[in-house]
């Protein structure tokens, strides 16, 4: 169902690049637009992997530099029919952790060294498996995608917004005040409320796979909860609302006011507490 849900979104994320395009230059800028859409997940395809390693200074390492933190990962990997990925290491006193990669191939799991001593082993596995859990259901690039293109759309919101103060456009292009009205205001909105519906989705899922992957959902509660608190007192180093979606738990909570969990990247960490317990009494119930 999460699935299907995230095709919808991605393909309503798209016609609303191509309408908004429309809004500005009729077919021309439909065609453009639908063009830039193809050409951005090109570009997040090959690079986007590099480009957020960079960004938060990550480190591959090998596994003499940490024997333990390997062996999880190699573990979790088989477990999930994987190949195994690349490990990273993010300097940081912060917990928290994140996926990325083209595809299962190329897959990169970084954690922050935070996290190895905020968290015990168990809880690290339910870490590192939401994050397999990820590569395997191929969420990384989907993410990566429906916030590049929010971006790009936010972008657009801008330039024709300071189009309209400095009277470059005129009430006679394509839409008029109308089509101007809404690509300024509405269109950035229902391209965030999409991404972060996107993003939302598919932590569920990581979440429930990633529970059974390392044996006990309450493994992942645990790390969830310990995470939260963090997150709650310190905000990560170069942390960008651009790939906050990619981090178990957003990196920017203690950054802002909490909004609704509408305007979230990622659901209520209670609620998916409260889920990965019922997983777990299920399991319990069923053996």
């Amino acid at each position: 169902m999460n699935i299907l849900k995230t095709t919808i979104l991605m393909a309503l994320l798209t016609g609303l690049m191509v309408a908004i395009g429309g809004a500005i230059e009729g077919s021309t800028g439909a065609m453009f637009m639908l063009v830039i859409s193809l050409g951005m997940n090109f570009f997040s395809y090959w690079f986007s992997d590099s480009m957020v390693l960079k960004m938060y200074d990550a480190k591959e390492i090998s596994e003499s530099d940490s024997p333990q933190l390997f062996n999880i990962v190699r573990n979790l990997a088989q477990k999930a029919e994987l190949p195994m990925p690349r490990v990273y290491i993010i300097h940081s006193d912060v917990p928290n952790a994140f996926a990325t990669g083209r595809n299962p191939s190329h897959a990169v799991v970084a954690v922050t060294t935070g996290i190895m001593r905020a968290l015990d082993a168990n809880e690290i596995s339910g870490v590192l498996g939401h994050e397999l859990a990820h590569v395997k259901h191929r969420d990384i690039l989907t993410g990566t995608i429906a916030a590049s293109m929010a971006g790009v759309i936010s972008l657009v919101a801008n330039i024709v917004q300071w189009g309209a103060i400095f009277g470059t456009r005129s009430d006679d292009d394509n839409g008029g005040i109308i089509g101007t009205l809404a690509t300024i205001i509405i269109a950035p909105l229902a391209a965030s409320l999409i991404q972060m519906a996107i993003s939302r989705s598919r932590e569920y899922d990581a979440d429930k796979t990633g529970g059974e992957l390392c044996g006990n959902p309450l493994y992942l509660a645990s790390a969830l909860e310990r995470i939260e608190y963090y997150a709650q007192h310190a905000t990560l180093e170069n942390s960008t609302t651009s790939t906050a979606h990619m981090f178990i738990v957003n990196p920017l909570e203690g950054a802002s006011v909490k909004l609704k969990n509408l305007f979230s990247t990622h659901p209520a960490t209670e609620d998916r507490i409260a889920k990965l317990r019922e997983q777990a009494l299920a399991l319990n119930a069923g053996n």
